[in-house]
């Protein structure tokens, strides 16, 4: 379907016919072609005997994949590594540093990142690391002025959210990277909530990692996470984490110590999860044909328009009210948000819920007249 110019590619995607879906901060819908590209896969495993699979096309798939993601990361080619998920590639990164020794063990993040980012770097402080959490004052923004009082000649990394799955709130990268580079720390940026759904430019940014995953707004399922570490960065970098693949010659087969890859596979550990590779192609296809800043231009319109919708009622907005500021996702704060959701489920609208607040977010595939059908049946319900 075409409105306003723009391809929302609906075909693409069988199961908006089923409802209206405004999930993609969680789960993104399922492409048609994904279902081409398991079958694919199984076709390959099936005809192993005939023709060497890995040979073929598995071994190269992790590039691929890879490939794709940094198009969208504004990366260059080549400095991202599938991995398992976002846990797991954060873990790799976090590998790759030393807090045993020296003055340079301050890890800085935020009170509204995702939990896995502070467990892992919680973790670290059993290896001589020193945490430094910055409160959210209203439970929504992160304060800029605190965030770069705390990077100081004792940081080692900042690590934070480019758009807070709590909130929506979006930060600007630029003076953190510049603060950090003062200090001499590296920035790590978490992009899930980002990646997919506003314009990334890691490279230009100057941030040494990036992590996400392709579950959400990639429309990829929950198949692959991945790491993009700076390529100035990466040759010195000997993470611990790490696995056979990451050999500069894994069917060497030699022993120990690793001779690490030269490139983003520096970062991987053991055997690519194939099958969840294949499975998010094509909705990484999808999105750059579509393009980042066609699909950041509609979530701007579809959530301002969620955002003063909920102001003129006087619904308690939990999200930034500036789309400078926000994410693609609006938090709208209910009294009981889980039933709430299963309201909404039951007239067809997908959102979810954390406590406090039903989350809410729009993709290029919506249409309007299905962000007014949602709205009108919230009105309904609130």
């Amino acid at each position: 379907m075409s409105l306003l110019g723009i391809d929302r590619r609906r075909e693409e995607f069988p199961s908006l016919s089923a409802g209206i879906h405004l999930l993609s901060h969680s789960l993104g819908p399922m492409p048609r072609g994904a279902r081409e590209a398991m079958a694919s896969y199984l076709d390959r495993w099936e005809a192993y005997t005939r023709e060497n699979a890995w040979k073929a096309a598995w071994w190269d798939l992790s590039a691929e994949v890879g490939g794709r993601i940094a198009r969208l990361l504004g990366a260059a080619p080549g400095s991202v590594q599938p991995q398992p998920n976002a846990s797991v590639a954060l873990s790799a990164a976090a590998s790759c540093l030393d807090f045993s020794s020296g003055t340079r063990r301050k890890i800085v993040t935020t009170a509204l990142e995702f939990p896995t980012t502070e467990y892992v770097w919680r973790e670290q402080e059993r290896t001589g690391a020193r945490l430094e959490v910055v409160a959210s004052e209203d439970g929504v923004t992160t304060p800029m002025e605190k965030l770069l009082d705390a990077i100081d000649e004792e940081t080692a990394l900042v690590s934070i959210s480019h758009v807070s799955y709590r909130s929506s709130h979006r930060l600007d990268p630029g003076p953190v990277v510049e603060r950090a580079r003062r200090a001499g720390a590296l920035v790590l940026l978490d992009v899930y909530q980002s990646a997919g759904v506003l314009p990334l430019e890691v490279a230009r940014w100057g941030v040494d990692f990036a992590v996400g995953g392709t579950i959400k707004w990639l429309c990829g399922g929950p198949a692959c996470g991945y790491l993009y570490v700076h390529p100035d960065l990466a040759p010195d970098l000997r993470p611990r984490l790490t696995g056979w693949i990451a050999h500069e010659e894994p069917f060497d087969f030699a022993a120990g110590p690793i001779r690490y890859a030269s490139g983003a596979r520096r970062f991987a550990q053991g055997t690519p999860g194939v099958p969840g590779l294949y499975s998010c192609l094509p909705g990484l296809d999808i999105l750059l044909e579509v393009g980042p800043e066609t699909i950041a231009a509609e979530s701007r319109r579809r959530t301002q328009r969620m955002v003063e919708f909920a102001l003129e009622r006087g619904w308690p907005l939990r999200s930034p009210s500036d789309a400078a500021d926000r994410g693609g996702s609006v938090m709208i704060g209910a009294a009981d948000p889980e039933k709430l959701e299963e309201e909404l489920a039951r007239r067809r609208v997908s959102v979810d819920w954390r406590p406090g607040v039903i989350r809410v977010s729009p993709h290029f595939f919506n249409t309007d007249e299905e962000v007014e059908e949602a709205l009108a049946t919230l009105s309904e319900l609130l």
